[in-house]
């Protein structure tokens, strides 16, 4: 005999599932039904309401893979209505209705993705950003902040399975670690990276809810989750603070395109549709870059010094008026004296504003000088008459010789081409040997025509904000920040000089020449010097054999890093194998972890990465480069080292690692491009070599 509905809890929690996913389908299909034929004056405002339904439209779906809601708190008192509806700015999201049956019978919510209310406007499902699901996270033994029972589902796809519960007030009930929170960690991946929502630990979630108005650096070593808590917080911030951030604008930054696209399904899947990607080559485009620079010459380059060099090539065009004005209005005659003239420049030059913005001044504090003339002279001028003296042929033609408009993509050309005009101004600021690092062996004849670095590309981002003032966003996570150069950091600056930041890295993964010694060194270039600095150190993907071996690395390439410490209770998959007959072992290594579920990175020295590709065709595995879509059928993916960093696979072949650090200018880059490599699995690693391993790995 079955067991009724009612009787079992399983069953209900199903039954609440269908019933929330019903909820959400009516909700999306009241806004597709929606008219708005006779509610916009004009087709502009029909364009952008139309765009608006089609986002809200797009938030609404409901994916079939992905759970509707992952957790349930059982309150022992209703929560108020602040609690309940959230944060500051709660127009352009439902809030949960204060007068519904179920917040007036004891206080049962069921956390989510999203919001889901039915035909009454009652929450079927709350979302996890609301505070009224931050116990979820938090709540414990000592602080069941008025939780009595914690509820976690566990699935397979879109189906709920199983279920898991906490009774925090029940000091009879011994605390364990759940069961349903390791499986979930541990879940196997195929595809881009997923969303955490249903796991997040306490001391994440602190940073995930973190104000608006500061900034935030995240320290996190391989696996603690970093890049997945800047992304939540994006997320947490569109919830809570989402008129001010449409109004300004959000923005992730990546370290390449391969990453982005690795990461690219996370917001989305949260319901957010609008954070804009880049890259940093993507913020300073303003040329077309075609060249590379050696080592040392891009260090030299990234030197936060460069932007005085620039500050000073720029203002070098600025000249004292040799001689005075003359304006002719009708039959009279206004002359401003060169001192005049001259003092009128000291001041603009004093207020230290932008280049343009002065430039722009300029006429109008002449037409002034002017204008004063006038009215000793008994005359009435107004606004019109000073903006006409403005535009006088005299005075632009002064304004031309005195302060003209300076290109900045050729400053920088005449910077790099020009030995005496840097010498003039990189004097007691770059050395001689730096000077000659930086200039150009055959200079180029036209901005077009130059072979631009991407070092060459941020001076002239540098000059573009020296003239006029870059546009800055309300909020901008830049992830993978170790490896940014003190230029690349004030590029990102620049971008949010009125917002906030989220920094994540980790200094141990610095794997460029002029990667930063430290965060309070690289928030200084920033402009965010006052962000406050966390550390993350428990592990959550990397499995604990695997850290292990790792952190071998970290006296000789970050001495003053915590160790990850996994909390992982699977030790995972791990073995070191030589390989006498070199590519042959690696694809039998691929072959072997293709047996297991999940996805399998091959990660090479980019160097290796054309032998090992030929060596996987004709054994007939297929691969996909990194960035290229994963499938059940083609679940390897054949990674160079310098493209690994961020991403996660199931399981990794890390082909030579002596390779992978001679294959950097030095060894310590080397050594942390190494501990990159190594820490990218989630479940097991086999590590194949043919030469003999670093001896910094013991």
């Amino acid at each position: 005999m079955s067991t009724p509905v009612h009787d079992d809890p399983l069953s209900r929690e199903r039954a609440h599932l269908s019933a929330s996913r019903s909820a959400l389908r009516a909700m999306r299909e009241d806004i597709e039904s929606l008219d708005i034929t006779d509610v916009t004056a004009n087709w502009v405002n029909a364009a952008v309401l139309e765009n608006q339904i089609e986002q809200r439209i797009k938030a609404l779906a409901d994916l079939s893979e992905t759970p509707l809601f992952f957790g349930r708190l059982d309150y022992l008192h209703a929560p108020g209505a602040e609690q309940a509806e959230g944060g500051e700015e709660s127009e352009g999201r439902e809030a949960p209705s204060l007068q519904g049956r179920r917040w007036e019978t004891g206080g049962r919510f069921y956390v989510g993705r999203r919001h889901v209310h039915d035909a009454d406007g009652d929450p079927m499902v709350v979302d996890w950003r609301a505070p009224v699901s931050q116990p979820f996270y938090r709540a414990s033994r000592k602080d069941p902040q008025d939780v009595s029972l914690r509820r976690r589902f566990g699935y397979t796809g879109g189906g709920l399975t199983a279920y898991e519960d906490e009774h925090l007030l029940d000091p009879a009930e011994a605390a364990t670690t759940s069961r349903l929170l390791q499986e979930e960690i541990e879940r196997p991946r195929v595809g881009p990276m997923r969303d955490i929502v249903a796991t997040i630990q306490p001391e994440q979630d602190e940073i995930v809810r973190a104000g608006l108005t500061g900034s935030v650096c995240v320290q996190g070593g391989p696996g603690t989750g970093k890049t997945a808590v800047g992304l939540h917080r994006v997320a947490y911030l569109l919830y809570a603070h989402r008129e001010r951030l449409a109004r300004t604008g959000t923005l992730v930054i990546g370290p390449n395109r391969s990453f982005l696209h690795y990461i690219e399904q996370v917001l989305p899947a949260l319901g957010e549709l609008t954070v804009r990607q880049a890259t940093v080559d993507d913020l300073v485009a303003h040329v077309e870059v075609r060249g590379t620079d050696e080592a040392a010459t891009a260090v030299v380059k990234g030197d936060a010094r460069m932007a005085e060099v620039l500050r000073r090539a720029l203002y070098s065009h600025v000249v004292p008026p040799t001689e005075g004005v003359v304006v002719v209005r009708g039959s009279r005659r206004w002359r401003v004296p060169v001192y005049e003239l001259e003092e009128i420049v000291r001041e603009l030059l004093a207020r230290n504003i932008r280049y343009g913005a002065a430039r722009e001044a300029l006429p109008q504090r002449i037409a002034h000088a002017v204008l004063v003339q006038m009215e000793r002279a008994g005359e009435a001028p107004d606004d019109r008459v000073q903006n006409a003296v403005a535009r006088n042929a005299a005075v632009k033609a002064l304004v031309k010789s005195v302060w003209p408009q300076v290109d900045p993509a050729k400053l920088v050309l005449r910077l790099l081409a020009d030995a005496d005009f840097l010498a003039e101004h990189a004097g007691g600021i770059l050395t001689e040997d730096e000077q000659k690092a930086v200039l150009w062996a055959k200079p180029a004849r036209s901005v077009k025509a130059a072979a631009w670095s991407p070092a060459d590309a941020v001076l002239i981002d540098e000059a573009t904000d020296l003239i006029e003032r870059t546009h800055s966003l309300g909020h901008v996570v830049l992830d993978e920040a170790q490896d940014l150069s003190p230029m690349q950091y004030r590029a990102v600056g620049r971008r949010c000089t009125t917002g906030s930041a989220t920094v994540l890295g980790d200094l141990a993964q610095g794997t460029t020449p002029w990667a930063t010694r430290s965060w309070e060194e690289a928030l200084g270039h920033l402009g965010k010097g006052e962000a406050v600095i966390e550390e993350l150190t428990a592990g959550f993907r990397v499995p604990t054999d695997v850290i292990a071996y790792a952190s071998r690395l970290l006296p000789h390439i970050a001495p003053g890093l915590t160790p990850v410490a996994s909390i992982r209770e699977n030790p995972g998959f791990f073995d070191i194998r030589t390989a006498p007959d070199g590519a042959a072992d690696v694809v039998a290594a691929c072959r072997e972890l293709l047996e297991r579920e999940g996805s399998v990175g091959l990660i090479a020295a980019d160097a290796r990465v054309p032998e090992l590709a030929a060596a996987l065709a004709a054994a007939g595995i297929g691969h996909v480069g990194p960035g290229e879509e994963t499938t059940r059928a083609t679940r390897l993916t054949l990674v160079p080292a310098s493209l690994a960093k961020g991403l996660e696979y199931d399981y990794v072949v890390l082909d030579e690692p002596r390779a992978v650090v001679d294959g950097e200018p030095d060894e310590r880059t080397g050594l942390r491009r190494l501990y990159v490599c190594l820490t990218r699995a989630v479940s097991g690693l086999v590590v194949t070599h043919a030469a003999g391993l670093p001896p910094q790995l013991g």
